[in-house]
């Protein structure tokens, strides 16, 4: 979920010295500017291989495992990810739902005490400002994670909307949790529940998908939110800056949990037909353009009261022109962001792949992009050019991996 896609900080290898005298390599763009999380030094004991990454240095991979070895293990056991560098906001106030459904599309009155939600901020044409998750914490209060690489976009966004709200007479008081505070890890993979219980007081049996609760792991406070960005179950853990160590050291000492980097969470997040922002969506793109109508919930639909709503309703009842979908390519390198697409009948142009990767779960390569609707079908049989190549590729059917949430049954 973050703006900077990875292959624009992959640069150059070069080799540089270590504390115990032997030699690492790190790949790095400008990183005088750069914020540690308060994970680095964990990161650095580990062997992770750190960039600057939307301002916040964070590990591409580590020393134990290449990138496909570290994918194909948090899909069969379970990964740490750092992901302190997304924006964590906490929100109070009595009318703090009726603000943020003034900027969202999302439907907090109808949602329990507890549970979360995928979102986005929109603007006055429809367009996607940033995605997020909100947790609806209680009547008056909500926790909120958003986007490293839209940072102080979405900070200005919520400050300047939620003054206008308080000018109105209305109760609502916004915090920014600094990354000095804060810590963020997700724990993704199959065994993430049975090593987290063995560590918190929360029932993990009992957190469902998209749902959030306060509690203790490894004797820490932290607030515990079954989600993910790999399309396996999992969770985020908030810890207090302080502790983060301790916690994720904790977590460590299971043989069925490894530290994983940027490499494997983008290749990951492909597989399961997540978007990355900056990529595949961003203020150009609406929610029905993007493949994500559901994010519109149905309450929302009759009131038409969010920004751009007349816009994306119009969308959802005559349809688009052009559509965020699936790409499969059997053999031949990845297509990247920005490859053409052609029609395979005509070689006409028709959109373009906005994230691609090999996919170590499948075999071959998985892209998205965008093409016109009349070829959104799966199956359709395509071009993208690669490296002045028309390479063969379909349309497919996402998330190209099964998703694995915990769902109650």
């Amino acid at each position: 979920m973050c703006s900077i896609a990875l292959s624009r900080v992959l640069f150059a290898p070069r080799v540089v010295p270590k504390i115990s005298g032997t030699v690492s390599t790190r790949w790095y763009s400008d990183e005088s500017k750069a914020t540690k999380t308060p994970l680095y030094d964990l990161h650095t004991k580990y062997g992770g291989k750190v960039v600057d990454f939307a301002g916040f240095l964070l590990p591409v991979q580590y020393s134990d495992l290449s990138l496909s070895e570290s994918h194909l293990f948090t899909r069969k056991s379970a990964s740490i990810f750092d992901v302190s560098h997304m924006l964590q906001t906490n929100v109070r106030g009595k009318d703090c739902l009726s603000w943020f459904e003034s900027i969202c599309p999302v439907d907090l009155k109808g949602m329990k005490d507890g549970s979360s939600s995928l979102t986005v901020f929109l603007n006055e044409k429809g367009g996607i400002i940033d995605d997020l998750i909100v947790t609806k914490v209680n009547a008056e209060t909500l926790y909120v994670v958003s986007n490293a690489g839209r940072l102080e976009v979405d900070k200005q966004h919520m400050k300047e909307t939620s003054e206008i709200f308080r000018k109105k007479g209305n109760d609502v008081n916004v915090e920014f949790l600094e990354t000095s505070q804060r810590a963020l890890i997700a724990l993704q993979g199959p065994k993430a529940a049975s090593v987290l219980q063995k560590l918190t007081d929360i029932t993990v049996e009992d957190l469902m998908f998209m749902t959030s609760r306060l509690g203790k792991v490894a004797g820490v406070d932290c607030r515990v939110t079954r989600c993910g960005y790999t399309g396996e179950d999992g969770v985020e853990i908030s810890i207090p800056a302080e502790k983060a160590e301790l916690v994720t050291e904790a977590l460590l000492q299971s043989s069925d949990v490894k530290l994983a980097g940027l490499g494997a969470r983008d290749s990951l997040r492909l597989e399961a037909g997540l978007c990355l922002y900056g990529n595949d969506i961003d203020e150009s793109v609406t929610p029905v353009e993007a493949n994500l109508t559901w994010l519109i919930a149905k309450r929302r639909r009759t009131d038409d009261n969010f920004p751009g709503s007349s816009i994306i309703l119009r969308q959802i009842k005559e349809g688009v022109t052009k559509r965020r979908v699936g790409i499969r390519l059997e053999t031949g390198p990845p297509a990247r962001k920005g490859a053409v697409l052609k029609d395979a009948k005509t070689s006409e142009t028709i959109g373009a792949v906005t994230s691609g990767c090999p996919a170590p779960s499948l075999g071959g390569n998985v892209a998205m992009g965008y093409v016109s609707e009349a070829l959104k079908k799966a199956g359709t049989q395509l071009f993208v050019n690669i490296r002045g190549k028309d390479v063969p590729c379909a349309v497919a059917k996402m998330p190209f991996v099964p998703s694995k949430y915990y769902i109650k049954k």
